[in-house]
């Protein structure tokens, strides 16, 4: 352990980006509708439906994902029907992509049933499959015994 992580009681975790990031994707609900987002689905029925909650439910997740910046709402208007909204990621929304990948692969590996996962995620071009992986910029690979934990520009004293 290095000196800077033996410190670790002395941080405030007021600027912690995990625990910010969690304020806004840190429920089941919010992040099976990303999911379902990820996978193309626009309408609110179509969420609450996919996802197994109620419509006050998914409308509550749905407006502070808008609010959140992660989904865009959208006037669509089918012939003879009235004007309803559509949900669509945006970039900040599409960010969270890695996120999701790598939730779907640990679960791919520790959660799914015998028979395996429901869904596999592959590269549409040449059809090999998707991971999440730590890379440094270098381009190389990164095991977890050889991450460093450094502080930055953020980190506060208690």
């Amino acid at each position: 352990m290095t000196d800077f992580l033996a410190q670790r009681d002395s941080w405030s975790t007021a600027n912690c980006s995990i625990a910010r990031a969690l304020e806004v994707v840190g429920n089941r609900t919010t992040l099976l509708l990303l999911r379902e987002a990820s996978f193309g689905t626009r309408r609110f029925d179509d969420f609450a439906r996919r996802v197994g909650v109620s419509e006050p439910v998914a409308a509550t997740r749905l407006k502070q994902l808008v609010a959140d910046g992660l989904l865009d709402r959208r006037p669509y208007r089918e012939p003879g029907q009235r004007t309803r909204d559509e949900y669509v990621l945006t970039a900040k929304g599409r960010d969270l992509l890695p996120v999701l990948v790598a939730l779907r692969q640990w679960g791919d590996a520790y959660a799914a049933d015998e028979v395996g996962p429901s869904v596999l995620v592959t590269h549409h071009d040449c059809g090999a499959d998707v991971h999440a992986r730590l890379r440094c910029d270098a381009g190389h690979d990164v095991p977890a015994d050889e991450l460093a934990v450094l502080p930055g520009p953020g980190l506060r004293a208690s």
